[in-house]
């Protein structure tokens, strides 16, 4: 029977309602903490680009941080918002300071929505605004007004303060992890020289803002020093080294852009021609960027992103009435960069020799790369090791965030992944047997292996991480010895030649079950010893217990409960100053004995909290 449409079919949400009815309009995508853009991590950000906006202004050079288990507090010492205004800042939409373009002329948020949506996704959120010697204090829960305290003196300097606790039902099982809380706060102080942040008690500061970003992300040493250019509203710093692919850091009024936009293309392309021009050699754009550590920074008016998060600018023009802005980072890059290799000629000299070994490289391997190309599509056609999944990332945008992919070894593991997965967005490819160690191997072995052709195919991260197919790459392996060296070679595989796949955080390892606890009323599913001797004395007397050996075991129809919306999956994270050949030459080396130690030692990825 078909429903009535009517007048009473209408229904008007209240503000807190629709946000927290539809949270991916305005946060992206939930997530636990797993991912540095996950729900929890922006609205955090949400709340801190307010309080570095003040300091962009020139009001408040310190920022206070506290995170311990789910509440998060942040306090500045801005102006402070004005006290009578501050209910309609933390609740109706469409309101704040950010729309005078006088007082924030170029700032991250426009909209008017940011503390909104962190108050609707709240379970706890206080605000209080000091002002004058005056403070206003106001509490809510999901959006909704709790208590309004009476203004009242105070001794406190201005500024505003902050403390919200991500709401449970919303966000499940979620917790802060301190690598992406510690690489935001690095990245604000990167790029606004002077300001303070105090978190959890570690002090951050940049005195040479992207020149300590790049510093900080070096894997070893560059190959000459950090070239760093500044000019007015635009900054950027760069080098080669000796690993794999390209690497890039750009950023929008001091967002974040992690999936680049108009200035990062633009600041690509511009390094290309300054390049050609200087040396008069019409090279190959892969071999100019080939090996590049790269940041760039530009502030805009009224930036216009491409989602709420904005991790991607779409803006072509830097302001009313200023130029576009592929012709603000082309004019000023060209200047710039010419100068400084006119200027440093053996800077420009060790730059001409690595772009060479890179087109004698390229050179090298382009017969193989030809052959491989057509086996990986011959292949494609009746690939058994790839089921792919109907959504791609290339084909629906709207839908990039939900894709992923497993990476198996043997067939009885890929065959219950397969039968249990979300085909729309959820691949699978199987691995025969072990990997080739690629350690200290050229990227020729990428094309000469069969397998890493087709996974390399698969993934589609030949020419650009940019054109990575699946957002989450997932290695779902045993939970044994032999489970763990398939792991370690896949990622010495990634981090030897694709190395963006794990800075830019889309690597993973999936966590499985080791022991299934159950009577004829319950059943659990335990990841520990010790979730299990709490399924044991949940259960009671007489239970039943599995130990499964290999994924294999798991049927299908206990694999959804494990690859669905309550998947547990460990990043696989560098950690501050680790390099990529230094760890690879530990672990992946002639050390056997070390290596084995290793593996045995650390069945499982490192898990890191916020205490």
């Amino acid at each position: 029977m078909t429903p009535n449409y009517d007048e009473g079919s209408i229904r008007t949400l209240d503000w807190q309602e629709h946000i927290r009815k539809r949270p991916g309009m305005y946060i992206g995508k939930l997530g636990d903490g797993t991912a540095s853009d996950d729900g929890i991590y922006v609205l955090l950000k949400e709340v801190m680009d307010n309080s570095v906006d003040e300091f962009m202004m020139g009001f408040g050079k310190r920022i206070e941080v506290q995170i311990s288990n789910e509440l998060v507090s942040v306090r500045d010492y801005g102006r402070g918002i004005p006290l009578g205004k501050l209910l309609d800042v933390a609740s109706k939409m469409n309101t704040g300071a950010k729309y005078d373009s006088k007082v924030f002329k170029k700032s991250v948020g426009l909209n008017g929505v940011g503390i909104k949506a962190v108050n609707a996704l709240s379970s706890e959120f206080t605000i209080r605004a000091f002002r004058e010697g005056q403070v206003k204090e106001i509490v809510f829960s999901s959006g909704k007004v709790i208590e309004e305290k009476e203004l009242a003196a105070t001794d406190e300097p201005n500024g505003t303060s902050v403390a919200f606790v991500p709401d449970p039902e919303i966000f499940k099982n979620f917790r802060f992890r301190n690598d992406y809380v510690e690489s935001m706060m690095k990245n604000y102080c990167f790029l606004n020289a002077g300001l303070v942040i105090v978190c959890n008690g570690e002090r951050f500061q940049s005195k040479n803002g992207l020149r300590d970003l790049l510093e900080e992300n070096l894997d070893a040493d560059s190959l000459y020093p950090i070239i760093h250019l500044k000019g007015e509203d635009i900054e950027a710093a760069l080098t080669h080294g000796n690993q794999y692919g390209e690497d890039y850091y750009s950023f929008v009024n001091g967002q974040h852009t992690t999936q680049g936009g108009t200035h990062l293309l633009a600041f690509r392309e511009a390094i290309v021609k300054t390049v050609r021009e200087f040396y008069k050699k019409d090279f190959d754009p892969s071999d100019i960027r080939a090996s590049i550590i790269a940041a760039i920074s530009i502030k805009v008016e009224e930036p216009v992103f491409e989602s709420q998060t904005k991790t991607k600018l779409g803006s072509k023009d830097i302001g009313p009435e200023g130029p576009s802005v592929r012709h603000h980072v082309l004019t000023f890059v060209q200047k710039e960069l010419d100068n400084y290799l006119h200027k440093n000629q053996d800077v420009a000299e060790v730059l001409l020799r690595r772009i060479q070994e890179s087109e004698r490289e390229r050179k090298a391997i382009s017969g193989i790369k030809k052959l491989a190309k057509q086996r990986a599509k011959k292949a494609s056609l009746h690939n058994k090791k790839l089921r792919d999944c109907r959504v791609h990332y290339n084909s629906n945008k709207e839908r990039k965030e939900e894709t992923s992919i497993f990476i198996t070894e043997g067939d009885s593991a890929s065959g219950s992944i397969t039968k249990s997965r979300d085909v729309n967005t959820q691949a699978v490819f199987s691995l025969k047997g072990k990997p080739l160690n690629t350690y200290g191997l050229t990227k020729k072995v990428v094309y000469e292996n069969e397998e890493f052709n087709l996974l390399q195919a698969a993934l589609n991260i030949e020419e650009s991480m940019e054109d990575l197919r699946y957002n989450k790459v997932i290695i779902a392996t045993d939970a044994d010895v032999d489970g763990m060296h398939i792991r370690l070679l896949l990622i010495t595989f990634f981090l030897q030649f694709f190395p963006e796949l794990v800075k830019k955080g889309h690597l993973y390892i999936l966590q499985t079950p080791l022991f299934r606890v159950r009577n004829k009323k319950k059943t659990f599913y335990c990841y520990s010893d010790e979730e299990r001797l709490a399924a044991v004395k949940a259960v009671g007397a007489k239970p039943e217990i599995t130990r499964f050996k290999g994924l294999g075991e798991i049927s299908p129809d206990e694999f959804k409960n494990f690859i669905g919306p309550d998947i547990r999956l460990d990043p696989v994270q560098m950690k501050k100053h680790e390099s990529v050949s230094q760890m690879l030459a530990f672990y992946m080396g002639k050390n056997t004995p070390d290596r084995q130690e290793f593996i045995i030692d650390n069945l499982y990825v490192e898990k890191d909290e916020v205490n």
